[in-house]
């Protein structure tokens, strides 16, 4: 078979030229709309080689054009691949799109073109969109960008690479420059971490460790700590000494996305480090990442750290770390305060007092209780550990694990809905901290609710009982409390006539032991009163008179006998 173009054509191929118009468009729609060619053979029901030919000749139709030839003498009569015929160009409009109902030849074609001077062929889908697409990049956007705008805003049909392709033939191959933000005295400030100077101890040994910066954006006033690691709580103590050193809190801090301080980057919705976020909560500021891998959005910090980098640090070294903390803040007093800046052309210490420091909003009353945080388990005796000291939790939580954030004063505890469900003061390693009202009732002993507790409980028996209990109380102090446990015990086996009876013996003649009442409740009350009485005389004990020293010399003259007799 022959081709338009007078060429042969597998005869395989030319079932392709048997596919409904309604087919190649719906072909057409599908792979615009991002489904893949099984899909769309698939969807359609239809071979999956037609498919993959009329994808292939949809994508040459919006291939890079090529420049004219102009040695070509017949350029200008090239068929016309919308219409087959030389040099004829439809004018109903479908000029705009790839007429994909042709034999399908396996030549390339030269594509969507934007219209250019100089240029021929077809033009691109996004030539009618030209001016939306300049705007769109003189506002800074991206490519993917502007074609997600193109086809949400205009209902565009063309791909992402022909916006692309477009955009390149513009001539906008270049990063645009940036665009220099300059801020309200106290609205902001950066921060950035930086190499700082070698620290080189007695022993020889060398360490490297790093430099927080902190830069007004307003003035360019700055504050710089060295610290060993970039952990979160470094990161919040170098904060708040920067903040306390400016004598106010900035309504912005712009930061790095940092694993110290941000959990998750993410330019529309990044995930702040939770302790960071209540500091900033706590000085009511608000922090803000810049883009990934964008460090011009903090251009101000960056600059200010090669400053301090270059000026203040390069070819020093250190003894320790709080000797290189001390250079610095007197460097900065001395020398990178009194500097004129090269962009503001003021000074910067000037500019600060002036201008910054009374526009920082006002430091709160306290510094951040800087906190740690960390799930433990409830054990079976209601309480959890921190710090190798105990602390109670409510009962339901037992065999739980529940959130708990402690600073040098308190301990918290949380559900897992962040509900707070405890809260105590720090104790020493091993030590016990417990609430009360986390001791289940049937859990509290008598001993811990104390003697009024069990008087009010005895008194019920009667008078006698509770004037026996007061008695005990007096005579054995706190281990009474035991004796009277055990007299509301018998409580429960005798009456209370019994329990009177015998408290009333008891108290007449000073007994203050339990056993005592348990032996009269035992015994009649006539031998009860004979038995805890002291008998003076008895026929079988003999009176001690009888015990003289005659008496006692006799004996012993007698045992004596007996021993020396044969």
């Amino acid at each position: 078979m022959l081709s338009d173009f007078g060429t042969e054509v597998p005869g395989e191929v030319c079932m392709s030229n048997h596919l409904p118009m309604a087919n190649i468009q719906s072909i057409e729609t599908l792979h615009r709309a991002g489904h893949s060619n099984r899909e769309i053979a698939r969807i359609l029901g239809i071979d999956r080689g037609a498919v993959n030919k009329y994808v292939q000749r949809l994508r040459a139709a919006e291939a890079p054009p090529s420049l004219p030839d102009a040695a070509t003498a017949d350029s200008q009569n090239r068929p016309n691949l919308r219409t087959g015929s030389a040099g004829e160009v439809p004018t109903d409009g479908s000029q705009n799109r790839p007429n994909l109902h042709m034999p399908l030849t396996g030549q390339e074609t030269s594509g969507c073109r934007p219209s250019f001077p100089g240029r021929t062929g077809p033009r691109s889908l996004c030539e009618q969109y030209r001016e939306v697409i300049t705007s769109k990049l003189d506002q800074g956007l991206s490519s993917v960008r502007i074609h997600q705008d193109l086809k949400s805003e205009h209902s565009f049909l063309g791909s992402y690479h022909s916006v692309r392709r477009f955009i390149e033939h513009l001539g906008v191959k270049k990063p645009l420059p940036f665009r220099r933000m300059e801020v309200d005295p106290g609205q902001e400030a950066q921060i950035d971490f930086g190499t700082a100077a070698l620290v080189i101890d007695a022993n020889g040994k060398k360490r490297r460790p790093w430099m927080f910066r902190i830069v007004l954006s307003q003035s360019r006033k700055a504050y710089s700590e060295v610290v060993w690691r970039q952990t979160t709580d470094n990161f919040i103590a170098a904060i708040e000494n920067a903040m306390h050193y400016f004598g106010g809190v900035p309504k912005i801090l712009v930061i790095d996305n940092l694993k110290a301080a941000v959990k998750q980057a993410d330019w529309f919705d990044p995930e702040i480090h939770p302790k960071l976020q209540s500091f900033a909560a706590h000085y009511g500021t608000a922090i803000l990442p810049t883009r990934p891998y964008t460090p011009e959005h903090k251009g101000k910090v960056e600059s200010s750290v090669k400053y301090a980098k270059n000026n203040a640090l390069m070819g020093r070294t250190f003894s320790s770390l709080a000797e290189q903390n001390e250079y610095l803040l007197e460097w900065e007093e001395s020398v990178a305060d009194t500097r004129i800046h090269g962009t503001t052309k003021k000074q910067v210490r000037q500019q600060f007092e002036d201008i910054e420091r009374p526009a920082l909003m006002a430091l709160p009353r306290e510094r951040f209780a800087n906190f740690h945080e960390a799930k433990r388990a409830v054990s079976r005796d209601g309480h959890l550990e921190v710090d190798k000291a105990f602390y109670s939790a409510p009962a339901e939580y037992i065999g739980r694990r529940v959130w708990v954030r402690w600073d040098a004063h308190l301990v918290r505890v949380f559900n897992d809905q962040w509900r707070q469900i405890a809260l105590h003061s720090k104790a020493e390693p091993g030590r016990f901290r417990t609430d009360s009202s986390h001791i289940p009732p049937e859990k509290v002993s008598t001993v811990e609710r104390g003697t009024n507790a069990i008087l009010r409980q005895i008194s019920m028996i009667g008078p006698q009982a509770k004037a026996w209990s007061e008695l005990v109380i007096q005579s054995r102090g706190v281990h009474g409390i035991r004796v009277l446990v055990g007299l509301r015990a018998l409580a429960g086996k005798h009456t209370s006539a019994e329990l009177e009876q015998a408290c009333s013996t008891a108290v007449s003649h000073g007994a203050c032991r339990l056993r005592s009442i348990r032996n009269l409740l035992e015994r009649p009350a006539t031998q009860s009163q004979q038995a805890l009485s002291f008998i003076e005389e008895h026929p079988i004990i003999r009176p001690l008179s009888d015990y003289s020293v005659d008496s006692l010399n006799a004996f012993r003259k007698e045992r004596n006998y007996e021993r020396e007799s044969p």
